[in-house]
């Protein structure tokens, strides 16, 4: 059980600081808007996928997930 509970509280932490990003996001300039991710712009149609952006949040969690696991 002593397992379990550690695993209990490092799920909360990681929800907690997703939630923490989340909820500035938008107050973080360069989120979103990196070199890297793709924008296209047409008269009716417009296409957004945050490339680089998710590369640097998947190794960033990676990274924290890897702290948490030792």
């Amino acid at each position: 059980m002593h397992g379990f509970g550690r695993s209990l509280i490092a799920m909360g932490l990681v929800i907690a600081l997703i939630g923490v990003v989340l909820t500035f996001a938008g107050k973080i300039p360069w989120l979103g808007r990196l070199p890297g991710d793709i924008y296209i712009r047409r008269s009716n149609f417009t296409f957004y996928f945050p490339l680089a952006t998710s590369i640097i949040v998947s190794v960033l969690l990676s990274f924290i997930l890897w702290l948490l696991r030792k």
